[in-house]
């Protein structure tokens, strides 16, 4: 447990929660958490996936009641049932996905539920609606057409008209969860100008985010949530990178490590093989930085980085799931990148989805029918696949990963979570790729199944598939990738070749 640092206490307590505490289904997602926002003060909130973010985020705003501990704002008792309460008390909350309507101009946006009215005929006031959002957004330093929908404008307006929605709510409490992680540079720091705006004046401002980077820049505290405890509190300036993502993770960083990856970031070799796929200056705006990657045949390339670092993002621009709008992705001979997944199929390409519930199986089919989809889909359906080839080829798959099923027609949403990723898996090494990119393929599952699959990598690439393996588990990217690429904030900020240890790919993540 960290201890406290020294917080400023000359600025009044804003909202004060002590000792919530929420179960699901007898687990603890939030166990005894204490918080402290200061009026005056840009307070963020840091974790891993897991940690409890949300679930403190929906007991603050009336979402989600506690089961135990109270919360105070302004030193009263406060219990808010539902959110449109808490925003009548002061607390308002922009999400990472702006939650307005881009069908209706930002003036409608700013002022709906509460539009001015004529006095005489008590019908809407347009005239004075359009002055008063744009004395809202002159607020934040933003002079605009109000008049235009909001879907006209990018995200980094829309997520302005959230903020000064919630400011004309009277909001005292400010919860910004994600803010940044669709904006570009530029439009972050416009962010950071209107939050340091708000700071002056006084708001208590709960910054939710994951990049290291912006949370020096712009935060006056942090506290850490880990495994839905809160496992420190600290003035920014006094914890130091290494020490934080230490705190995240539940690892303490050996400080002579630090050389060491120093060292190995700029001569990390290659396995020797013929180039699968490369890519220069490859990324997206508001997604991740410029990019450059090789992957070659027979070699495991680990990418590392805390959830947020960019690491799903670029797995997506890779697969066409995504468009890049910079840089060059290149596949074999082929002279361009896939513009959709269809095209990076044909061009050989593998993806295992992180959400395999919502993005990998199709719950209702059976074991059969996920394992041949993407065959199918490549194949095209004039070149149906019979009945008794999908048979065929889903044995031999259910075998070679040891797939637990009682049989090839159990729908697959019947299935262990470690079971259903082996059918992912199934499916996309049944189109025989040349790049298989398996984007935290282990997350969820037991530790037998982890092995299973981490085995089954190996293997893969012992007979010559080029592998890009992303996950949040250092040890497990340590043990099975050749190199290891690392992501912070959007970038990648270096290599890593064998041997390596987690102390100097952690050492790496921190910037140390």
């Amino acid at each position: 447990m960290m201890t406290s640092g020294p917080t400023n206490a000359s600025q009044p307590v804003a909202l004060q929660a002590r000792g919530l505490t929420r179960h699901f289904g007898g687990v603890a997602a939030l166990q005894d958490v204490d918080l402290c926002l200061r009026g005056g003060e840009i307070h963020a909130l840091m974790g891993q996936n897991g940690a409890g973010k949300s679930t403190l985020i929906r007991m603050l705003t009336g979402a989600l009641a506690a089961d135990a501990g109270t919360l105070e704002l302004d030193g009263r008792a406060i219990a808010p049932a539902t959110p449109v309460e808490a925003q009548r008390l002061g607390i308002s909350t922009v999400y990472q996905e702006v939650n307005l309507c881009p069908n209706l101009s930002v003036a409608e946006n700013l002022l709906a539920g509460r539009y001015p009215r004529h006095r005489r005929w008590r019908t809407i006031d347009w005239p004075r609606v359009r002055r008063e959002a744009e004395t809202m957004m002159a607020g934040l330093g933003l002079e605009l057409d109000v008049r235009r929908p909001l879907s006209r404008y990018p995200v980094a307006i829309q997520q302005m008209v959230a903020i000064a929605r919630s400011l004309g709510l009277s909001a005292c409490v400010l919860i910004l969860d994600e803010p940044t992680s669709s904006l570009d540079e530029s439009e972050v720091e416009a962010l950071f100008t209107v939050m340091r705006g708000l700071r002056e004046r006084g708001l208590a401002i709960l910054f939710v985010t994951h990049f290291l980077d912006q949370v020096y820049a712009v935060s006056d505290r942090i506290t850490v949530l880990r495994n839905g405890r809160r496992v420190g509190e600290r003035v920014a300036a006094d914890w130091p990178h290494a020490a934080l993502v230490a705190s995240m993770i539940g690892r303490e960083l050996q400080p002579q490590f630090a050389h060491t990856a120093a060292n190995a970031a700029g001569s990390a070799g290659s396995a020797g093989g013929p180039m699968v796929a490369s890519a220069r200056g490859l990324g997206r705006r508001g997604g991740v930085e410029p990019v450059d990657l090789d992957i070659r045949r027979g070699e495991v390339v680990g990418l590392g980085g805390l959830l947020g670092s960019g690491r799903t993002e670029l797995a997506r621009l890779m697969f066409g799931l995504d468009r890049s709008d910079r840089g060059e992705w290149r596949v074999g001979t082929q002279p361009s990148a896939p513009r959709n997944p269809a095209e990076a199929v044909a061009m050989g390409l593998a993806m295992c989805p992180e959400e395999r519930k919502t993005e990998g199986i199709v719950a209702d089919l059976s074991v059969r029918e996920n394992i041949v989809l993407s065959l199918q889909a490549r194949r095209g359906w004039r070149r149906y696949l019979k009945l008794a080839q999908q048979t065929k080829i889903a044995a031999e798959f259910v075998a070679l990963l040891d797939i637990g099923t009682a049989g090839l027609e159990t729908p697959v949403g019947q299935l262990s979570g470690g079971n259903q990723q082996k059918v992912v898996l199934a499916r996309w090494l049944a189109t025989q790729p040349s790049l298989l990119i398996l984007d935290e393929p282990t997350r969820g599952i037991d530790v037998a199944a982890k092995q299973e699959i981490m085995a089954r990598i190996a293997a893969l690439a012992r007979d010559g598939m080029a592998v890009l393996f992303i996950s949040a588990e250092i040890e497990e990217l340590v043990r099975v990738a050749d190199r290891i690429a690392v992501m912070r904030d959007r970038r990648k900020v270096g290599e890593l070749a064998q041997p390596c240890d987690t102390h100097a790919v952690l050492a790496m993540i921190a910037g140390s």
